[in-house]
Protein backbone atom coordinates (compact mmCIF):
# COMPACT_ATOMS: atom_id res chain seq x y z
CA UNK A 1 0.00 0.00 0.00
CA UNK A 2 1.36 3.42 -1.02
CA UNK A 3 0.76 6.12 1.58
CA UNK A 4 0.51 9.81 0.68
CA UNK A 5 3.60 11.92 1.19
CA UNK A 6 3.84 13.72 4.53
CA UNK A 7 5.90 16.91 4.80
CA UNK A 8 6.94 17.56 8.40
CA UNK A 9 8.71 20.58 9.89
CA UNK A 10 8.91 22.04 13.37
CA UNK A 11 5.72 23.95 12.54
CA UNK A 12 3.61 20.87 11.78
CA UNK A 13 2.69 18.22 9.22
CA UNK A 14 1.04 18.61 5.82
CA UNK A 15 0.62 16.84 2.51
CA UNK A 16 1.85 17.91 -0.89
CA UNK A 17 -1.48 19.54 -1.80
CA UNK A 18 -1.01 23.25 -2.29
CA UNK A 19 2.78 23.01 -2.42
CA UNK A 20 4.62 23.66 -5.69
CA UNK A 21 7.03 21.20 -7.22
CA UNK A 22 9.88 21.25 -6.62
CA UNK A 23 9.33 21.92 -2.93
CA UNK A 24 10.21 25.49 -1.82
CA UNK A 25 12.70 24.31 0.78
CA UNK A 26 13.86 27.78 1.79
CA UNK A 27 10.26 28.75 2.60
CA UNK A 28 9.54 25.60 4.56
CA UNK A 29 12.76 25.85 6.62
CA UNK A 30 14.26 29.35 6.51
CA UNK A 31 18.00 29.60 7.04
CA UNK A 32 19.14 30.58 10.52
CA UNK A 33 22.26 32.59 11.32
CA UNK A 34 25.69 31.08 10.82
CA UNK A 35 27.19 29.03 13.63
CA UNK A 36 30.45 30.11 15.22
CA UNK A 37 33.53 28.34 16.47
CA UNK A 38 35.61 25.47 15.15
CA UNK A 39 33.92 23.46 12.39
CA UNK A 40 31.11 25.99 11.92
CA UNK A 41 28.91 25.28 8.91
CA UNK A 42 28.08 27.86 6.28
CA UNK A 43 24.71 29.38 7.13
CA UNK A 44 21.76 27.56 5.66
CA UNK A 45 23.51 24.75 3.80
CA UNK A 46 21.46 21.57 3.39
CA UNK A 47 22.34 17.98 4.18
CA UNK A 48 20.11 15.06 3.12
CA UNK A 49 19.76 11.56 4.53
CA UNK A 50 17.80 9.03 2.48
CA UNK A 51 16.30 6.27 4.60
CA UNK A 52 17.04 7.73 8.03
CA UNK A 53 15.38 4.88 9.98
CA UNK A 54 15.01 5.81 13.65
CA UNK A 55 16.86 9.04 12.95
CA UNK A 56 19.94 8.52 15.12
CA UNK A 57 22.36 10.26 12.77
CA UNK A 58 19.99 12.89 11.40
CA UNK A 59 18.90 13.97 14.88
CA UNK A 60 22.49 14.24 16.06
CA UNK A 61 23.48 16.34 13.06
CA UNK A 62 20.55 18.70 13.67
CA UNK A 63 21.82 19.23 17.21
CA UNK A 64 25.49 19.58 16.24
CA UNK A 65 24.95 22.13 13.44
CA UNK A 66 22.10 24.54 14.32
CA UNK A 67 23.13 26.83 11.44
CA UNK A 68 22.80 24.05 8.89
CA UNK A 69 19.55 22.60 7.55
CA UNK A 70 18.72 18.89 7.29
CA UNK A 71 16.27 16.99 5.12
CA UNK A 72 15.42 13.37 5.80
CA UNK A 73 13.48 10.86 3.69
CA UNK A 74 11.92 7.74 5.23
CA UNK A 75 9.20 5.49 3.84
CA UNK A 76 8.29 3.84 7.16
CA UNK A 77 5.63 5.90 8.90
CA UNK A 78 6.61 4.63 12.36
CA UNK A 79 10.23 5.73 11.98
CA UNK A 80 9.27 9.04 10.37
CA UNK A 81 6.97 9.78 13.30
CA UNK A 82 9.60 8.77 15.84
CA UNK A 83 12.17 11.16 14.41
CA UNK A 84 9.68 14.02 14.11
CA UNK A 85 8.46 13.68 17.69
CA UNK A 86 12.00 13.58 19.06
CA UNK A 87 13.34 16.64 17.24
CA UNK A 88 10.23 18.61 18.14
CA UNK A 89 10.65 17.72 21.81
CA UNK A 90 14.25 18.95 21.55
CA UNK A 91 13.00 22.28 20.21
CA UNK A 92 14.96 21.96 16.95
CA UNK A 93 13.78 23.85 13.89
CA UNK A 94 16.51 23.24 11.29
CA UNK A 95 15.00 20.15 9.69
CA UNK A 96 12.43 18.86 7.23
CA UNK A 97 11.30 15.21 7.17
CA UNK A 98 9.49 13.60 4.25
CA UNK A 99 7.57 10.36 4.53
CA UNK A 100 7.33 8.70 1.15
CA UNK A 101 8.97 6.59 -1.53
CA UNK A 102 12.47 7.92 -2.11
CA UNK A 103 12.62 7.49 -5.89
CA UNK A 104 9.33 9.33 -6.33
CA UNK A 105 10.44 12.18 -4.08
CA UNK A 106 13.80 12.42 -5.85
CA UNK A 107 12.25 12.49 -9.31
CA UNK A 108 9.15 14.62 -8.80
CA UNK A 109 9.28 16.58 -5.55
CA UNK A 110 12.78 17.75 -4.60
CA UNK A 111 14.86 20.37 -6.45
CA UNK A 112 18.21 19.61 -8.05
CA UNK A 113 21.56 20.87 -6.83
CA UNK A 114 20.55 22.10 -3.38
CA UNK A 115 22.47 19.81 -0.99
CA UNK A 116 26.02 20.15 0.30
CA UNK A 117 26.04 16.58 1.63
CA UNK A 118 24.09 13.38 1.01
CA UNK A 119 24.00 10.36 3.34
CA UNK A 120 22.78 6.87 2.43
CA UNK A 121 23.37 4.20 5.07
CA UNK A 122 22.36 0.53 4.80
CA UNK A 123 19.70 0.91 2.09
CA UNK A 124 17.57 -2.06 1.12
CA UNK A 125 19.73 -3.96 -1.43
CA UNK A 126 16.70 -5.48 -3.19
CA UNK A 127 18.79 -8.59 -3.93
CA UNK A 128 16.39 -10.28 -6.38
CA UNK A 129 17.12 -9.30 -9.97
CA UNK A 130 13.49 -8.39 -10.69
CA UNK A 131 13.65 -5.85 -7.85
CA UNK A 132 16.88 -4.11 -8.92
CA UNK A 133 14.90 -1.26 -10.44
CA UNK A 134 13.90 -0.28 -6.89
CA UNK A 135 17.48 0.25 -5.77
CA UNK A 136 18.69 3.78 -5.08
CA UNK A 137 22.03 2.94 -6.66
CA UNK A 138 21.29 1.33 -9.99
CA UNK A 139 22.41 2.63 -13.40
CA UNK A 140 18.83 3.71 -14.14
CA UNK A 141 18.28 5.54 -10.85
CA UNK A 142 21.66 6.81 -9.61
CA UNK A 143 21.25 10.15 -11.41
CA UNK A 144 18.12 10.84 -9.34
CA UNK A 145 20.17 10.44 -6.16
CA UNK A 146 23.20 12.46 -7.23
CA UNK A 147 21.13 15.28 -8.73
CA UNK A 148 20.38 16.49 -5.19
CA UNK A 149 23.99 17.59 -4.73
CA UNK A 150 25.41 20.97 -5.61
CA UNK A 151 28.82 21.24 -7.25
CA UNK A 152 31.36 19.98 -4.71
CA UNK A 153 28.64 18.21 -2.70
CA UNK A 154 29.73 15.18 -0.70
CA UNK A 155 28.28 11.66 -0.75
CA UNK A 156 28.64 9.20 2.16
CA UNK A 157 27.43 5.61 1.78
CA UNK A 158 27.61 2.41 3.81
CA UNK A 159 26.24 -1.13 3.49
CA UNK A 160 26.79 -4.52 5.07
CA UNK A 161 25.45 -6.27 1.94
CA UNK A 162 28.85 -6.59 0.28
CA UNK A 163 27.67 -7.90 -3.10
CA UNK A 164 25.46 -4.85 -3.46
CA UNK A 165 28.25 -2.63 -2.14
CA UNK A 166 30.62 -3.84 -4.85
CA UNK A 167 27.93 -3.13 -7.43
CA UNK A 168 27.57 0.39 -6.05
CA UNK A 169 31.36 0.83 -6.32
CA UNK A 170 31.16 -0.19 -9.98
CA UNK A 171 28.21 2.09 -10.71
CA UNK A 172 29.73 5.14 -9.06
CA UNK A 173 33.12 4.54 -10.69
CA UNK A 174 31.40 4.81 -14.08
CA UNK A 175 29.39 7.92 -13.27
CA UNK A 176 30.63 11.06 -15.08
CA UNK A 177 31.76 13.89 -12.83
CA UNK A 178 31.87 11.92 -9.58
CA UNK A 179 35.05 11.23 -7.64
CA UNK A 180 34.49 8.32 -5.27
CA UNK A 181 36.71 6.18 -3.07
CA UNK A 182 36.40 3.50 -0.44
CA UNK A 183 36.82 4.46 3.18
CA UNK A 184 38.93 1.77 4.79
CA UNK A 185 38.15 2.71 8.38
CA UNK A 186 35.02 3.49 10.44
CA UNK A 187 33.67 7.04 10.60
CA UNK A 188 35.78 9.22 12.85
CA UNK A 189 32.93 9.88 15.28
CA UNK A 190 31.82 6.24 15.50
CA UNK A 191 28.73 4.44 14.16
CA UNK A 192 26.20 6.68 12.47
CA UNK A 193 23.17 4.39 12.63
CA UNK A 194 21.74 1.75 14.91
CA UNK A 195 22.42 -0.88 12.25
CA UNK A 196 26.05 0.20 12.02
CA UNK A 197 26.53 0.05 15.79
CA UNK A 198 25.03 -3.45 15.85
CA UNK A 199 27.05 -4.71 12.91
CA UNK A 200 30.33 -3.34 14.26
CA UNK A 201 29.68 -5.12 17.57
CA UNK A 202 29.02 -8.34 15.66
CA UNK A 203 32.20 -7.87 13.63
CA UNK A 204 30.27 -7.84 10.37
CA UNK A 205 32.18 -6.34 7.39
CA UNK A 206 30.91 -2.94 6.28
CA UNK A 207 31.68 -1.28 2.96
CA UNK A 208 31.89 2.53 3.18
CA UNK A 209 32.25 5.00 0.33
CA UNK A 210 32.89 8.74 0.11
CA UNK A 211 32.46 10.81 -3.02
CA UNK A 212 32.34 14.33 -4.39
CA UNK A 213 30.25 15.56 -7.31
CA UNK A 214 32.24 17.81 -9.64
CA UNK A 215 29.19 19.32 -11.34
CA UNK A 216 25.92 20.84 -10.21
CA UNK A 217 23.20 18.26 -9.69
CA UNK A 218 20.98 20.07 -12.16
CA UNK A 219 23.46 19.02 -14.84
CA UNK A 220 23.79 15.42 -13.63
CA UNK A 221 23.54 13.06 -16.63
CA UNK A 222 22.14 9.58 -16.89
CA UNK A 223 24.63 6.87 -16.06
CA UNK A 224 25.99 5.50 -19.38
CA UNK A 225 24.48 2.08 -18.63
CA UNK A 226 21.20 3.68 -17.60
CA UNK A 227 21.11 5.77 -20.78
CA UNK A 228 21.44 2.64 -22.90
CA UNK A 229 18.52 1.07 -21.03
CA UNK A 230 16.38 4.17 -21.61
CA UNK A 231 17.19 4.18 -25.33
CA UNK A 232 16.37 0.47 -25.54
CA UNK A 233 13.03 1.07 -23.80
CA UNK A 234 12.18 3.96 -26.15
CA UNK A 235 13.07 1.80 -29.14
CA UNK A 236 10.84 -0.99 -27.85
CA UNK A 237 7.93 1.45 -27.40
CA UNK A 238 8.35 2.72 -30.96
CA UNK A 239 8.35 -0.82 -32.33
CA UNK A 240 5.18 -1.58 -30.36
CA UNK A 241 3.49 1.47 -31.87
CA UNK A 242 4.46 0.37 -35.39
CA UNK A 243 3.04 -3.10 -34.75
Amino acid sequence: MIHPVVVSTAAGDRGLAGLPAPLPLDELVPAAGATTGAGAAEAGEWEVEIGFGKGRYLRRRCQEEPGRRFLGIEVAGEYHGLFVSRVRRLGLGNWLALRGEALYLLSAVLPAGFAAALHVYFPDPWPKSRHHKRRLFDPETVDLVLRLLRRGGRLSFATDFLDYGERVVEILAGYPGLRCERRERPWDEGPRTNYEAKYETEGRPILRLEGELEMDGGEAPLHPQGARAVLAAVGADERDEED
